[in-house]
Protein backbone atom coordinates (compact mmCIF):
# COMPACT_ATOMS: atom_id res chain seq x y z
CA UNK A 1 0.00 0.00 0.00
CA UNK A 2 1.27 3.42 -0.93
CA UNK A 3 0.97 5.13 2.46
CA UNK A 4 3.79 5.28 4.97
CA UNK A 5 3.52 5.06 8.73
CA UNK A 6 4.74 8.61 9.08
CA UNK A 7 2.46 9.59 11.93
CA UNK A 8 3.58 9.06 15.48
CA UNK A 9 1.22 9.68 18.37
CA UNK A 10 3.42 10.93 21.16
CA UNK A 11 4.29 8.38 23.84
CA UNK A 12 2.93 10.65 26.53
CA UNK A 13 -0.52 10.28 25.01
CA UNK A 14 -0.36 6.57 25.68
CA UNK A 15 0.23 7.01 29.39
CA UNK A 16 -2.50 6.34 31.91
CA UNK A 17 -5.27 8.89 32.04
CA UNK A 18 -5.63 11.37 34.88
CA UNK A 19 -9.04 10.25 36.11
CA UNK A 20 -9.57 13.32 38.26
CA UNK A 21 -9.42 15.52 35.17
CA UNK A 22 -11.23 13.19 32.80
CA UNK A 23 -14.32 12.93 35.02
CA UNK A 24 -14.07 9.17 35.60
CA UNK A 25 -13.43 8.45 31.95
CA UNK A 26 -11.12 5.49 31.49
CA UNK A 27 -8.64 5.38 28.61
CA UNK A 28 -8.72 2.15 26.59
CA UNK A 29 -5.92 1.18 24.20
CA UNK A 30 -6.25 -1.44 21.45
CA UNK A 31 -3.44 -2.52 19.12
CA UNK A 32 -3.16 -5.18 16.44
CA UNK A 33 -2.85 -5.96 12.74
CA UNK A 34 -5.24 -5.07 9.94
CA UNK A 35 -5.17 -4.95 6.13
CA UNK A 36 -1.45 -5.66 5.90
CA UNK A 37 -0.40 -3.08 8.49
CA UNK A 38 -0.85 -2.26 12.17
CA UNK A 39 -3.49 -0.33 14.04
CA UNK A 40 -3.53 1.61 17.30
CA UNK A 41 -6.79 2.80 18.82
CA UNK A 42 -7.47 4.83 21.93
CA UNK A 43 -10.83 5.85 23.30
CA UNK A 44 -12.25 7.22 26.53
CA UNK A 45 -15.33 5.79 28.19
CA UNK A 46 -16.94 5.53 31.62
CA UNK A 47 -18.40 2.11 30.85
CA UNK A 48 -17.07 -1.20 29.63
CA UNK A 49 -17.36 -1.64 25.87
CA UNK A 50 -16.41 -4.88 24.10
CA UNK A 51 -14.79 -2.89 21.31
CA UNK A 52 -12.05 -5.34 20.34
CA UNK A 53 -14.41 -8.05 19.13
CA UNK A 54 -16.58 -5.56 17.25
CA UNK A 55 -13.54 -3.96 15.59
CA UNK A 56 -12.20 -7.35 14.55
CA UNK A 57 -15.54 -8.12 12.89
CA UNK A 58 -15.51 -4.79 11.06
CA UNK A 59 -11.97 -5.38 9.78
CA UNK A 60 -12.93 -8.81 8.45
CA UNK A 61 -16.07 -7.44 6.79
CA UNK A 62 -14.23 -4.64 5.01
CA UNK A 63 -11.51 -7.10 3.94
CA UNK A 64 -14.09 -9.48 2.49
CA UNK A 65 -15.40 -6.62 0.42
CA UNK A 66 -12.42 -4.53 -0.70
CA UNK A 67 -9.14 -6.42 -0.19
CA UNK A 68 -7.52 -7.53 -3.44
CA UNK A 69 -5.12 -9.64 -1.37
CA UNK A 70 -7.97 -12.06 -0.60
CA UNK A 71 -8.86 -14.18 -3.67
CA UNK A 72 -12.46 -14.64 -2.52
CA UNK A 73 -13.16 -10.98 -1.74
CA UNK A 74 -15.72 -9.01 -3.71
CA UNK A 75 -13.08 -6.84 -5.34
CA UNK A 76 -11.08 -9.90 -6.42
CA UNK A 77 -14.19 -11.45 -7.96
CA UNK A 78 -15.06 -8.21 -9.77
CA UNK A 79 -11.48 -7.85 -11.00
CA UNK A 80 -11.70 -11.43 -12.31
CA UNK A 81 -14.74 -10.48 -14.37
CA UNK A 82 -17.74 -11.36 -12.18
CA UNK A 83 -20.46 -8.92 -13.28
CA UNK A 84 -23.27 -10.72 -11.41
CA UNK A 85 -22.00 -10.00 -7.90
CA UNK A 86 -24.11 -7.63 -5.83
CA UNK A 87 -21.77 -5.39 -3.89
CA UNK A 88 -22.25 -4.60 -0.20
CA UNK A 89 -22.39 -1.13 1.36
CA UNK A 90 -18.65 -1.13 2.12
CA UNK A 91 -17.74 -1.56 -1.54
CA UNK A 92 -20.36 0.99 -2.53
CA UNK A 93 -18.99 3.56 -0.06
CA UNK A 94 -15.43 3.16 -1.35
CA UNK A 95 -16.58 3.19 -4.98
CA UNK A 96 -18.63 6.38 -4.60
CA UNK A 97 -15.91 8.14 -2.60
CA UNK A 98 -13.37 7.19 -5.27
CA UNK A 99 -15.66 8.36 -8.06
CA UNK A 100 -16.18 11.75 -6.41
CA UNK A 101 -12.51 12.41 -5.68
CA UNK A 102 -11.43 11.10 -9.08
CA UNK A 103 -13.70 13.72 -10.65
CA UNK A 104 -12.53 16.48 -8.30
CA UNK A 105 -8.85 15.76 -9.02
CA UNK A 106 -9.34 15.42 -12.78
CA UNK A 107 -8.39 11.75 -12.66
CA UNK A 108 -5.15 12.08 -10.69
CA UNK A 109 -6.82 9.81 -8.15
CA UNK A 110 -8.07 6.72 -9.94
CA UNK A 111 -8.46 3.25 -8.36
CA UNK A 112 -8.77 1.65 -11.80
CA UNK A 113 -4.96 1.78 -12.02
CA UNK A 114 -4.94 -1.77 -10.64
CA UNK A 115 -3.64 -3.33 -13.84
CA UNK A 116 -0.76 -0.84 -13.86
CA UNK A 117 0.01 -1.36 -10.17
CA UNK A 118 0.23 -5.12 -10.79
CA UNK A 119 2.35 -4.67 -13.90
CA UNK A 120 4.82 -2.49 -12.03
CA UNK A 121 4.98 -5.10 -9.26
CA UNK A 122 3.44 -3.03 -6.46
CA UNK A 123 0.29 -5.16 -6.13
CA UNK A 124 -0.38 -8.66 -4.76
CA UNK A 125 1.91 -10.24 -7.37
CA UNK A 126 5.47 -8.98 -7.16
CA UNK A 127 7.74 -8.65 -10.18
CA UNK A 128 11.12 -7.07 -10.86
CA UNK A 129 10.28 -6.40 -14.52
CA UNK A 130 10.13 -2.77 -15.64
CA UNK A 131 7.38 -2.36 -18.29
CA UNK A 132 8.25 -0.47 -21.47
CA UNK A 133 6.33 2.45 -22.96
CA UNK A 134 4.52 0.23 -25.49
CA UNK A 135 3.16 -1.98 -22.71
CA UNK A 136 2.09 1.03 -20.67
CA UNK A 137 0.29 2.56 -23.63
CA UNK A 138 -1.73 -0.64 -24.13
CA UNK A 139 -2.60 -0.92 -20.43
CA UNK A 140 -3.82 2.67 -20.25
CA UNK A 141 -6.79 1.54 -22.35
CA UNK A 142 -8.02 -0.24 -19.21
CA UNK A 143 -7.60 2.74 -16.87
CA UNK A 144 -10.17 5.43 -16.18
CA UNK A 145 -12.97 5.74 -13.64
CA UNK A 146 -15.33 6.88 -16.37
CA UNK A 147 -15.07 3.36 -17.77
CA UNK A 148 -16.83 1.81 -14.77
CA UNK A 149 -20.35 2.34 -13.44
CA UNK A 150 -22.51 1.21 -10.55
CA UNK A 151 -25.97 0.07 -11.63
CA UNK A 152 -28.47 -1.57 -9.27
CA UNK A 153 -25.74 -2.90 -6.98
CA UNK A 154 -23.57 -4.25 -9.79
CA UNK A 155 -20.23 -2.94 -11.08
CA UNK A 156 -20.25 -2.64 -14.86
CA UNK A 157 -16.86 -2.43 -16.59
CA UNK A 158 -16.42 -1.36 -20.21
CA UNK A 159 -13.62 -3.92 -20.52
CA UNK A 160 -13.06 -7.08 -18.44
CA UNK A 161 -9.38 -6.19 -17.96
CA UNK A 162 -10.21 -3.10 -15.89
CA UNK A 163 -8.85 -3.77 -12.41
CA UNK A 164 -9.69 -1.97 -9.16
CA UNK A 165 -7.08 -1.19 -6.53
CA UNK A 166 -8.50 0.49 -3.42
CA UNK A 167 -5.20 0.55 -1.51
CA UNK A 168 -4.97 4.32 -1.88
CA UNK A 169 -8.24 4.83 -0.03
CA UNK A 170 -8.71 1.58 1.92
CA UNK A 171 -6.85 2.38 5.13
CA UNK A 172 -8.59 5.71 5.49
CA UNK A 173 -11.95 4.09 4.82
CA UNK A 174 -11.41 1.43 7.50
CA UNK A 175 -10.44 4.21 9.93
CA UNK A 176 -13.83 5.80 9.20
CA UNK A 177 -15.72 2.53 9.64
CA UNK A 178 -14.19 1.94 13.07
CA UNK A 179 -14.65 5.59 14.04
CA UNK A 180 -18.32 5.41 13.09
CA UNK A 181 -18.66 2.38 15.35
CA UNK A 182 -17.44 4.47 18.29
CA UNK A 183 -19.90 7.20 17.46
CA UNK A 184 -22.79 4.72 17.50
CA UNK A 185 -21.65 3.91 21.04
CA UNK A 186 -21.68 7.62 21.96
CA UNK A 187 -17.91 7.67 22.42
CA UNK A 188 -16.96 11.33 22.09
CA UNK A 189 -13.20 11.02 22.59
CA UNK A 190 -11.19 8.63 20.44
CA UNK A 191 -8.23 8.29 18.10
CA UNK A 192 -8.17 5.59 15.42
CA UNK A 193 -4.89 5.02 13.57
CA UNK A 194 -4.35 2.40 10.87
CA UNK A 195 -1.01 2.34 9.09
CA UNK A 196 -0.50 6.05 9.69
CA UNK A 197 -3.98 7.24 8.68
CA UNK A 198 -5.80 8.83 11.60
CA UNK A 199 -9.17 10.16 12.64
CA UNK A 200 -9.53 11.84 16.02
CA UNK A 201 -12.43 13.27 17.98
CA UNK A 202 -12.57 15.11 21.28
CA UNK A 203 -9.51 14.89 23.53
CA UNK A 204 -7.05 12.39 25.00
CA UNK A 205 -6.89 11.19 28.60
CA UNK A 206 -5.18 14.40 29.67
CA UNK A 207 -7.97 16.52 28.17
CA UNK A 208 -5.60 17.72 25.44
CA UNK A 209 -6.05 17.54 21.65
CA UNK A 210 -4.63 14.46 19.98
CA UNK A 211 -1.12 15.47 18.87
CA UNK A 212 0.40 13.90 15.76
CA UNK A 213 3.97 14.10 14.48
CA UNK A 214 4.88 14.02 10.79
CA UNK A 215 8.30 12.64 9.93
CA UNK A 216 10.99 13.98 7.67
CA UNK A 217 11.64 12.00 4.47
CA UNK A 218 14.92 10.43 5.61
CA UNK A 219 16.36 8.18 2.90
CA UNK A 220 18.82 6.54 5.31
CA UNK A 221 16.04 4.87 7.30
CA UNK A 222 16.43 7.11 10.36
CA UNK A 223 13.41 8.87 11.83
CA UNK A 224 13.02 12.53 12.75
CA UNK A 225 10.06 14.84 13.20
CA UNK A 226 9.29 17.59 10.68
CA UNK A 227 6.22 19.10 12.35
CA UNK A 228 3.57 18.34 14.96
CA UNK A 229 -0.15 18.85 14.45
CA UNK A 230 -3.04 18.92 16.89
CA UNK A 231 -6.12 17.24 15.48
CA UNK A 232 -9.37 18.88 16.52
CA UNK A 233 -12.16 16.61 15.30
CA UNK A 234 -10.19 15.99 12.12
CA UNK A 235 -8.70 13.25 9.97
CA UNK A 236 -5.19 13.08 8.57
CA UNK A 237 -3.52 10.87 5.96
CA UNK A 238 -0.23 10.82 4.16
CA UNK A 239 1.44 9.52 1.06
CA UNK A 240 5.16 9.35 0.34
CA UNK A 241 7.54 7.90 -2.22
CA UNK A 242 10.86 7.93 -0.41
CA UNK A 243 10.73 4.44 1.13
CA UNK A 244 8.76 2.19 -1.19
CA UNK A 245 10.27 2.06 -4.68
CA UNK A 246 12.17 -0.15 -7.11
CA UNK A 247 15.31 0.43 -9.17
CA UNK A 248 16.07 -0.62 -12.73
CA UNK A 249 19.48 -1.85 -13.89
CA UNK A 250 20.60 1.75 -14.41
CA UNK A 251 19.62 2.78 -10.90
CA UNK A 252 16.55 4.73 -12.04
CA UNK A 253 13.98 4.97 -9.25
CA UNK A 254 10.37 3.92 -9.86
CA UNK A 255 7.92 4.78 -7.10
CA UNK A 256 4.76 3.02 -6.02
CA UNK A 257 2.46 5.97 -6.79
CA UNK A 258 1.29 5.34 -10.35
CA UNK A 259 0.36 8.41 -12.36
CA UNK A 260 -3.03 7.50 -13.92
CA UNK A 261 -2.44 10.03 -16.70
CA UNK A 262 0.85 8.58 -17.95
CA UNK A 263 0.80 5.05 -16.54
CA UNK A 264 4.33 5.46 -15.27
CA UNK A 265 5.66 5.06 -11.75
CA UNK A 266 7.78 8.19 -11.95
CA UNK A 267 8.00 10.49 -8.94
CA UNK A 268 6.78 14.07 -9.04
CA UNK A 269 8.72 16.73 -7.13
CA UNK A 270 6.72 15.89 -3.99
CA UNK A 271 8.39 13.53 -1.52
CA UNK A 272 5.43 13.37 0.84
CA UNK A 273 1.97 14.85 1.16
CA UNK A 274 0.07 15.01 4.43
CA UNK A 275 -3.56 16.11 4.22
CA UNK A 276 -5.89 16.86 7.10
CA UNK A 277 -9.19 18.51 7.83
CA UNK A 278 -12.68 18.07 9.24
CA UNK A 279 -13.55 15.43 6.64
CA UNK A 280 -13.54 11.63 6.42
CA UNK A 281 -10.20 9.87 6.61
CA UNK A 282 -10.96 8.08 3.33
CA UNK A 283 -11.05 11.49 1.65
CA UNK A 284 -7.73 12.64 3.11
CA UNK A 285 -6.24 9.28 2.09
CA UNK A 286 -7.34 9.70 -1.52
CA UNK A 287 -6.31 13.37 -1.73
CA UNK A 288 -2.82 12.57 -0.44
CA UNK A 289 -2.36 10.01 -3.22
CA UNK A 290 -3.67 12.41 -5.87
CA UNK A 291 -1.32 15.16 -4.74
CA UNK A 292 1.71 12.88 -5.05
CA UNK A 293 0.82 12.33 -8.70
CA UNK A 294 -0.08 15.99 -9.30
CA UNK A 295 3.13 17.46 -8.00
CA UNK A 296 3.57 20.70 -6.07
CA UNK A 297 2.19 23.37 -8.40
CA UNK A 298 -0.99 21.51 -9.41
CA UNK A 299 -1.59 20.70 -5.75
CA UNK A 300 -1.29 24.37 -4.75
CA UNK A 301 -3.79 25.32 -7.45
CA UNK A 302 -6.18 22.60 -6.27
CA UNK A 303 -5.94 23.85 -2.68
CA UNK A 304 -7.10 27.34 -3.64
CA UNK A 305 -10.38 25.74 -4.69
CA UNK A 306 -10.59 23.50 -1.60
CA UNK A 307 -9.94 25.64 1.48
CA UNK A 308 -11.28 22.85 3.71
CA UNK A 309 -8.05 20.93 3.11
CA UNK A 310 -4.90 21.61 5.11
CA UNK A 311 -1.58 20.18 3.95
CA UNK A 312 2.04 19.74 4.90
CA UNK A 313 4.08 19.03 1.77
CA UNK A 314 7.74 18.10 1.52
CA UNK A 315 9.29 18.57 -1.91
CA UNK A 316 12.49 19.02 -3.86
CA UNK A 317 13.05 22.53 -5.18
CA UNK A 318 14.77 23.34 -8.47
CA UNK A 319 18.17 23.00 -6.78
CA UNK A 320 17.31 19.56 -5.46
CA UNK A 321 17.03 20.87 -1.91
CA UNK A 322 14.27 19.89 0.50
CA UNK A 323 11.57 22.45 1.17
CA UNK A 324 8.19 22.38 2.84
CA UNK A 325 4.83 23.99 2.16
CA UNK A 326 1.91 24.33 4.55
CA UNK A 327 -1.35 26.28 4.43
CA UNK A 328 -2.10 26.35 8.18
CA UNK A 329 -0.68 28.14 11.21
Amino acid sequence: MRNLLIFIVFVSLFSCADHSKSKALRTYTLQGNAIGTTYSIKFLSNKNIAAEKAIDSLIKAVNRSTSQYIPTSDISKINAGDSTLTIDHYFEDVFLTSKRISKETDGFFDPTVGILVNTWGFGPKKTSTIPDSTTIKELLKFVGFKKVTLIDGHIIKKHPSITFDFNAVGKGYLVDVISNYFETKNIENYMVEIGGEIRARGHNGKEKPWTIAIENPNFDGSRSIAVTIQLKNESIASSGNYRKFKLDENGHRFVHTINPKTGFATASNLLSASVFGAINCADTDAYATAFMAMGLEKTKTFLTEHPELKVFLIFNNEKGELETFQNFE
